[in-house]
């Protein structure tokens, strides 16, 4: 095993020694590429858990009371950090997950641009808004913004650090504190990522890592959290959600994806070919996102699926610490075992596969290859079910129509994409897709990258939403302060109630006649 020469032991110790564990427990992780072992990362126990809520807490106190300009000027030197070590962190990542480091640079680029939206963002977001109040000219009433604790994040390893910094800097400058949980396979560059929010004046203590697995620790995080934000699978999220609700905090759950895309007959191949590889198959299919599913009409079925398939022969696959690879290694041996149950189900059950359909042991243990299936029939598992891997397939349609009913036809809502020369009558099709993120012309970057638009679900694919302004109020609970200037509120003792009451019609109607109030 050779690892990229910043990996070093020395930063290898420093990042597993910023994780709360007393526990003696430990978990093996591994470098994906080749299976073997780097490190012992400490696990932390349900106490380690409330350790770090206390903490958290403590650090929170001081951190809200800092000016929001103080808590920016953080912000801005982390952002200039991160730019300076986003390659280091790009190889922590492919250590850890095996992606292609193409993505895991982009994965940085991710943090970058929402920590500079919501610089820019905050003050506004934030600002204290008066209104006026019951009585006009005498009272008002004003909305103060304050933070709303400790927000509990559990990351998956999919996306590790986009997941883990990208959720945790709209909470952070809202005031908050944060306990995070990544996943075990992909802590060390969230750690790497939290020490240079350290380095750019965080206070200690404001972000606390534990790690463990979610039967472990996840229920002890939710009980202590001021508010959850979770990403990962629909079952997991359907129990956090139930936990939240049952202690009367909100939580956001960005779940799964059987996401849909749709080639419109005017649609240019020449653009539609590659965009489409690239939402099929980005993060080797590891993305709740990515596209699983093709519509093309019969009339141009045969084309799209001739130069798809050469497309997807053409990606490049390997295990390599440089830019040239196309798409890497998938996150493990267990995930690269479901991805070949869904396909072995699928061809058992009549399915056609195209191209791909094997794992590659030459690569190293976790890798298969991209994948495209036809003659997809519904008692198939991977006909609804989230394969998550790089696998997708192409069906038919006669009509338009037909075309929406099919990528509808899912529990899911999370992504859908588009494709066609007429932009009005692509984004008319888009409209009638039941989905959160509807990509025209794109397969999910335009929706998702666009940060100061809200990014969510429908159905089973989430609660709440990331970006936007959304993605900051949600971390803060809103406190009315109403002033009364002169009690007129209060009526005497010996008030008559007939003309109070005639009064108090008058006054209204004459209000509303003249949009007082």
């Amino acid at each position: 095993m050779t690892l990229p020469a910043s990996v070093t032991p020395e930063l290898l110790a420093k990042l597993t020694g910023m994780v709360v564990s007393t526990s003696g427990r430990s978990y093996p992780l591994t470098e994906v590429y080749t299976g073997e072992k780097v490190l012992d990362l400490p696990q932390s126990s349900p106490e380690d858990v409330e350790t770090a809520y206390a903490g958290a807490r403590k650090a929170q106190a001081v951190w809200a009371s800092w000016p929001l300009k103080q808590r920016i000027d953080v912000m801005k030197r982390f952002h200039e950090l991160l730019l300076r070590d986003g390659l280091i962190i790009a190889d922590l990542m492919q250590v850890e997950t095996g992606k292609a480091r193409r993505m895991a640079f982009e994965e940085t680029c991710d943090v970058l641009m929402v920590t500079s939206h919501y610089i820019k963002a905050a003050p506004r977001i934030l600002k204290e808004k008066k209104h006026g109040g019951v009585v006009p000219l005498v009272s008002t009433s004003t909305e103060v913004r304050v933070p709303k604790g400790v927000i509990g994040l559990i990351s998956p390893w999919n996306f590790p650090f986009a997941t883990s910094l990208s959720d945790a800097m709209p909470a952070l400058i809202a005031g908050n504190g944060v306990v995070l949980k990544p996943d075990n396979k992909s802590t060390l560059n969230v750690a790497y990522g939290v020490g240079l929010l350290y380095e750019a004046g965080m206070p200690q203590g404001l972000v606390q890592i534990v790690c463990g697995e979610g039967p472990d620790i996840g229920s002890t995080i939710v009980e202590n959290a001021d508010f959850v934000m979770f990403t990962g699978s629909t079952a997991t999220g359907r129990v956090i959600g139930a936990q939240a609700g049952q202690n009367l905090i909100g939580c956001t759950l960005e779940l799964g994806g059987k996401n849909p895309l749709i080639v419109l007959d005017d649609a240019n191949l020449d653009e539609v070919i590659p965009g489409t590889i690239m939402a099929a198959f980005l993060n080797t299919g590891q993305a709740c996102m990515h596209i699983e599913r093709i519509y093309v009409s019969e009339q141009r079925k045969d084309e799209f699926t001739q130069r798809f398939v050469e497309a997807a022969q053409a990606i490049g696959v390997d295990a390599k610490y440089d830019f040239s690879p196309d798409m890497g290694s998938l996150v493990s041996v267990p995930q690269r075992e479901r991805i070949e149950s869904h396909v072995d189900d699928a061809v058992a059950k009549g399915a056609t596969v195209l191209t791909g359909g094997k794992a590659r042991p030459d690569l190293g243990p976790a890798f298969y290859e991209p994948t495209v299936l036809t003659d997809i029939t519904p008692d198939m598992i991977l006909a609804k079910t989230e394969t998550f891997g790089p696998v997708t397939s192409i069906y038919t349609y006669k009509t338009v129509d037909e075309a929406v009913a099919l990528a509808n036809d899912t529990d899911y809502g999370l992504n859908a994409s588009v494709w066609g020369k007429d932009l009005k009558a692509a984004e008319a099709v888009g409209r009638r897709i039941e989905a959160g993120n509807i990509n025209i012309n794109d397969g999910l970057a335009a929706s998702y990258a666009s940060k100061k638009s809200t990014s969510g679900g429908f159905k089973t694919s989430g609660v709440g939403s990331r970006h936007g302004d959304a993605g900051m109020l949600k971390y803060t609970d809103v406190q009315n302060v109403a002033v009364l200037k002169k009690q007129v509120l209060s009526n005497p003792p010996d008030t008559d109630w007939t003309k109070q009451v005639d009064q108090t019609v008058k006054g209204l109607r004459f209000m509303r006649k003249f949009g007082i109030r």
